[in-house]
């Protein structure tokens, strides 16, 4: 299961425990209101960024396969 990844991160929602850079840090960074942002949705492996994803404890971070459009989490 490879390919590119469209990831997502709801503002509204993200309370910036840092979870998403720690566990995918070449996807994921903390922006200036340390909220997690995405700088790279290719950046780490697909398991990287779903284990970041599922870290997540908002659920703010939603990860979408690009190629098929299935939405891999949540």
């Amino acid at each position: 299961m490879a390919g590119k990844l469209q990831v997502s991160i709801d503002h509204n929602v993200c309370v910036g425990n840092a979870m998403c850079p720690h566990l995918a840090g070449k996807t994921f960074a903390l922006n200036d209101d340390r909220q997690g942002s995405v700088i790279d949705p290719d950046g780490d492996t697909r398991e990287n960024v779903l284990e970041a994803a599922e870290a997540c404890p908002v659920s703010a971070i939603t990860v979408v396969d690009a190629e098929s459009g299935e939405q891999l989490f949540p």
